[in-house]
C-alpha cells in the first residue's frame, strides 16, 4: 500500500498586504514518488517550497508521514534551494556541509559524534563525494554541488526532499546524473519534489508534474498537462516576481 509522505492542504502564502503569493495549493505526494513542479517565473513555486519547509508563514496546512506539522517540525523535510540563493563565497568545506544536516539530531553546541561522522562519510560515498570532503564549496561544478546539497538531506535522513530549480546550470550530463540519483531515493522510498523550467525535460522523465501559477492548476501525467489548451493556460496568468 502506497503511504502519504507529503500533504499539502489549502496552503496560501501572502507577503505583506500584497496580493497573495500562492492561493489553496492541495496535493499529496506518496512515498518514493518523484513529482516535477512547473510553472512561469513568479508563478510560486519556491513559494510553495519555502511554506512546504516551514520557512514562510502560510495559511493552511501541512502534513508529513501523516503527522500534521507546526513551522519548526518539518526536520524530515530537507529543502535545497536554488544554486543562486547559495554564498559559495562562505568558507565552508564539502564535509562541513553535509555535517550540517546532522544538527537535527543534536542539542545546541553539541559537538558531531562518531556516529555522525560515520554517517557523513557514508552519504559522500554515495553521492560519489568521497574524494571531494575537504574541497571547498566555492570550488564544485554545478552538479557537484547539487550532490552535496543531496548529500546534507541524506544525513538529515529526510524522507521528503524538496529541490528548487536543481537543474538549473547543470550541464546534460550532470542532469542525467541527477535523474538517476532521483530514481535510485525513490526506489528506497524517499519522495521527492522537483521544481523546473525544462519542459522537454519533465515531459520526458517525470511521470507526474504538478502546474503552480498562483494556485495549483493542474496535476497529473505531464503529456497531458504540458499540451494544448492546459499548457496555455498555465502560462497565460501574469503575475509579478514572488516574494522574499
Amino acid at each position: 500500500m502506497l503511504i502519504k509522505a507529503l500533504e499539502s492542504i489549502d496552503v496560501s502564502v501572502s507577503y505583506g498586504a500584497a496580493e497573495p503569493v500562492l492561493t489553496g495549493a492541495s496535493f499529496v505526494l506518496k512515498r518514493g514518488e518523484l513529482a516535477a513542479v512547473v510553472g512561469p517565473n513568479g508563478a510560486g513555486k519556491s513559494t510553495l517550497f519555502r511554506a512546504l519547509a516551514g520557512f514562510v508563514d502560510h495559511e493552511g496546512d501541512v502534513v508529513v508521514n501523516g503527522e500534521k506539522c507546526h513551522h519548526l517540525e518539518r526536520e524530515s523535510i530537507a529543502y535545497i534551494p536554488q544554486q543562486n540563493e547559495i554564498d559559495l563565497r562562505f568558507p565552508i568545506t564539502v564535509e562541513e556541509v553535509v555535517m550540517a544536516g546532522r544538527r537535527r539530531f543534536h542539542r545546541v553546541r553539541m559537538r558531531p559524534t562518531a556516529e555522525d561522522h560515520v554517517k557523513v562519510r557514508a552519504c559522500l560515498a554515495e553521492m560519489d563525494l568521497a574524494d571531494q570532503s575537504e574541497r571547498p564549496l566555492a570550488m564544485l561544478s554545478g552538479g557537484q554541488l547539487q550532490r552535496v546539497l543531496i548529500a546534507r538531506a541524506l544525513a538529515q535522513e529526510a524522507s521528503v526532499l524538496l529541490l528548487d530549480e536543481a537543474m538549473s546550470g547543470v550541464d546534460s550530463s550532470h542532469v542525467s546524473e541527477l535523474m538517476r540519483l532521483f530514481g535510485d531515493l525513490c526506489a528506497h522510498g524517499t519522495a521527492i519534489l522537483v521544481s523546473t523550467h525544462d519542459l522537454g525535460l519533465v515531459r520526458q522523465q517525470f511521470p507526474r508534474c504538478i502546474a503552480v501559477n498562483g494556485s495549483v492548476l493542474g496535476d497529473g501525467d505531464p503529456t497531458v498537462q504540458l499540451s494544448g489548451e492546459l499548457l496555455e493556460r498555465l502560462f497565460s496568468r501574469a503575475r509579478g516576481a514572488e516574494g522574499p
